[in-house]
């Protein structure tokens, strides 16, 4: 089964301390991935930062615990039951969830001081965490933008998307130790199917040969593009090869290209959006948030 919602984790992780023990969350997490039949692969799923999904979420579960004065933490990684928490348990809801917390004026004072308002109960909560919630937001504005940067390229002429593709190849690293010498912009009429040309490494060893496709979204590239595109590469002599394009690849052209002896890397209008992104070709930063957490370690020392 997926890894339960932090909410959902609340009620279990407050009976797991009903015995007035310490408990490291570490040792929880495994005792309630027992309990939830979690598979290998649901606890080794992690959030875009690397953290691990199931970690993550009883780290937030544990906090609201805390909180809302149900649990304490008599050291670092550790929870342990309070008065409240067992009085709780005495005659136990069916579930624990922010709604449930939200009796206590604690709880409520800690979410107030965190949002600047009373932040509403939506049921999206259920799943997700405050820095689950902040990942999805950052991919889906990301989403966004990228498919935003696409529109923009279908809206552009041929040669600014073939002078678009030089750039990007050369903000991720290729070419020689002059921008302007690395990449060289071939595209024009009787090019033998060849739009650009860059030096794979600085000191120009070999060169990557380029053929830029701005087409809409329902004009995939098929085989017979493909095998245009590496004869010009045998007219070259040419070994390497980039097709990128606005559109997408049929699978019989992923196909081809897999078979034939040389190497032309494919990539389509999705992941060009995703590399203009990375490498900040048609983007600029626009505001920049840094996600800190309570160092445990600086408070060891603390009488």
């Amino acid at each position: 089964m997926p890894v339960p919602g932090f909410q959902d984790l609340m009620f279990p992780m407050l009976r797991r301390a009903a015995d007035k023990e310490a408990h490291r969350i570490v040792d929880l997490v495994q005792e309630l991935a027992q309990e939830f039949r979690l598979t290998e692969a649901d606890r080794e799923e992690q959030l875009s930062s690397g953290q691990q999904v199931i970690y993550n979420r009883m780290h937030w579960a544990a906090t609201y615990l805390v909180k809302a004065g149900l649990l304490e933490r008599p050291a670092r990684g550790n929870v342990r039951i309070t008065e409240r928490g067992l009085e709780v348990l005495q005659q136990p809801p069916s579930r624990i969830n922010i709604a449930f917390l939200s009796q206590f004026p604690e709880f409520e004072g800690f979410r107030t001081r965190a949002a600047g308002i009373k932040p509403p109960v939506a049921d999206h909560e259920a799943e997700k965490d405050p820095e689950e919630l902040l990942d999805s937001t950052y991919a889906m504005l990301r989403r966004t933008v990228e498919a935003d940067l696409l529109d923009h390229v279908l809206g552009s002429t041929p040669a600014f998307f073939e002078q678009l593709v030089l750039d990007l190849l050369v903000a991720m690293g290729y070419g020689g130790a002059r921008a302007s010498e690395a990449a060289r912009h071939v595209g024009r009429t009787g090019d033998d199917g060849i739009d650009g040309v860059i030096d794979e490494d600085k000191l120009g060893l070999d060169a990557i040969y380029i053929q830029a496709k701005r087409w809409a979204p329902d004009h995939p590239v098929r085989r017979p593009d493909l095998q245009a595109f590496t004869g010009s590469l045998e007219g070259q002599r040419a070994s390497k090869g980039v097709f990128i394009t606005t559109s997408r690849f049929t699978e019989d052209a992923k196909g081809y290209v897999q078979r034939i002896g040389r190497r032309v890397v494919l990539i389509d209008g999705q992941m060009l959006g995703r590399l203009m992104y990375d490498h900040q070709i048609g983007v600029r930063e626009h505001r920049t948030y840094q996600v800190r957490r309570v160092d445990g370690a600086y408070f060891e020392g603390e009488a």
